[in-house]
């Protein structure tokens, strides 16, 4: 597309109104330019560059933040025991973490939320129960051994009361 003049007075184009022949990129010009071969030459007087001040040493401007400034550690770490000792290691802002922060900003809609989870947790759990009371007199029923994830029967599960 070629726009007129007029067109051109009244409205600058977009992106949009030019079908993928309008490519404006951040204006910044080339860095330099390309060989018949196909190489891209880039030149040194196309580039950006920073001029230091000359007495960097007495200059009065310094940065926001001191050179001997200490590392912040993380207040999301996990303890190990290794051979008796306690190793602390830093670990990721994970689901809990959230959970715990949205408690400390939104205290009052945390506890509406969280009284829901309790119940519908309950109830999953008493459900799970019934389910694995149906499995198990099942399996008494067919005298059999069936083993399930982690290489567990079902006896084994309801001993330790999963």
């Amino acid at each position: 597309m070629k726009p007129s003049q007029p067109l051109m007075a009244r409205l600058r184009l977009t992106t949009k109104q030019v079908n993928r022949g309008y490519y404006k990129g951040n204006r910044t010009g080339s860095m330099g330019f390309f060989l018949k071969t196909g190489t891209y030459i880039i030149d040194p007087s196309k580039l950006r560059t920073y001029v230091v001040p000359e007495n960097l040493d007495s200059f009065k401007l310094t940065p926001f933040v001191t050179k001997s400034f200490l590392p912040t550690r993380t207040k999301y770490t996990t303890e190990e025991d290794r051979n008796g000792l306690t190793i602390s290691k830093d670990r990721a802002f994970n689901g809990e973490d959230y959970l715990d922060l949205w408690e400390k900003l939104n205290p009052r809609e945390h506890d509406d939320w969280s009284n829901k989870w309790r119940l519908k947790r309950a109830n999953l759990k008493a459900k799970a129960e019934a389910d694995l009371e149906k499995v198990i007199k099942l399996d008494e029923k067919n005298k059999k051994k069936r083993k399930l994830k982690g290489g567990r029967t079902l006896a084994q599960l309801k001993k330790q009361g999963l």
